[in-house]
């Protein structure tokens, strides 16, 4: 009897250990907080919520609706925010964001911002496309035809990228060089301006600014006008904190005083 009582006692820790890892591995539940969620514990954040962001930020002229819907994609994707995912996906496809764009963000962000925060955007965006009966047929396709490059301006950025870092970390020269620019930014399911919205929103998300002066050239080159990119970061600060978006304000001015007028 004293043995068979171990035993239950000793199958009963196990039972016990097993769902405790389980419960540790787990995800965080994505489901949205409802208003009265918020008023419960932060009456402020609630009036801030409805008056300020909702209110204001995005009813400002100087990016479409559209736009603003793409880089807080970005930097919820960039900074893993799996909360507040389903929201905004939602938003992004109302707004006019096609579900072959938001693929292409998110598999964009995979290079930029790391595999886990993309793979942790579609665990939520696969529900948000199911309930929408996206199929397939609405995605882009794996590979295909890809969009003309200027080979100058490659060339030149490949031969700058490689007389820096060539000899000390080849690999990453390689990469950058065949799967990013030869590649990825010439996949044709997202446009070039939108690709580099959504590179420089999740560059401010993350705080690397030292990645910031190229690829917000790069953006005004795709056609982001320097009014759109004030308000690019104008709109992240309420996203990712007003330490980032002031962190990216003296990168993003030097840019601005070197460009041609």
């Amino acid at each position: 009897m004293k043995l068979l009582t171990a035993t239950i006692a000793s199958l009963a820790l196990i039972t016990s250990s097993a769902q405790a890892e389980e419960t540790k591995a787990m995800p965080i539940s994505n489901s949205m907080l409802t208003r009265d969620d918020v008023r419960m514990v932060a009456p402020a954040l609630d009036k801030y919520t409805q008056d300020r962001l909702l209110g204001d930020v995005w009813k400002r002229p100087g990016l479409a609706p559209r736009d603003r819907s793409i880089i807080t994609l970005a930097a919820l994707i960039a900074r893993q925010q799996t909360i507040e995912m389903t929201y905004h996906f939602n938003l992004a496809l109302d707004n006019g964001v096609k579900p072959s764009e938001i693929s292409e963000i998110i598999t964009h962000l995979a290079f930029y911002s790391g595999w886990a925060n993309a793979m942790s955007a579609v665990a939520v965006a696969k529900d948000v496309f199911a309930e929408r009966k996206v199929g397939l047929d609405q995605l882009p396709s794996a590979s295909g035809p890809l969009l003309p490059i200027d080979e100058a301006a490659e060339a030149d950025r490949a031969a700058r990228v490689d007389g820096q870092f060539g000899a000390v970390v080849p690999g990453i020269v390689q990469y950058t060089t065949n799967v990013l620019f030869r590649d990825l930014w010439l996949r044709p399911d997202l446009a070039p301006r939108d690709r580099s919205l959504v590179t420089v929103s999740a560059l401010i998300a993350s705080g690397q600014v030292g990645q910031i002066p190229y690829h917000l050239n790069r953006a005004m080159d795709n056609g982001l006008t320097q009014a759109q990119a004030a308000e690019v970061i104008t709109h992240l600060a309420f996203y990712v904190g007003w330490p980032n978006a002031f962190s990216a304000l003296p990168v993003a001015k030097d840019v601005f005083d070197k460009r041609p007028r």
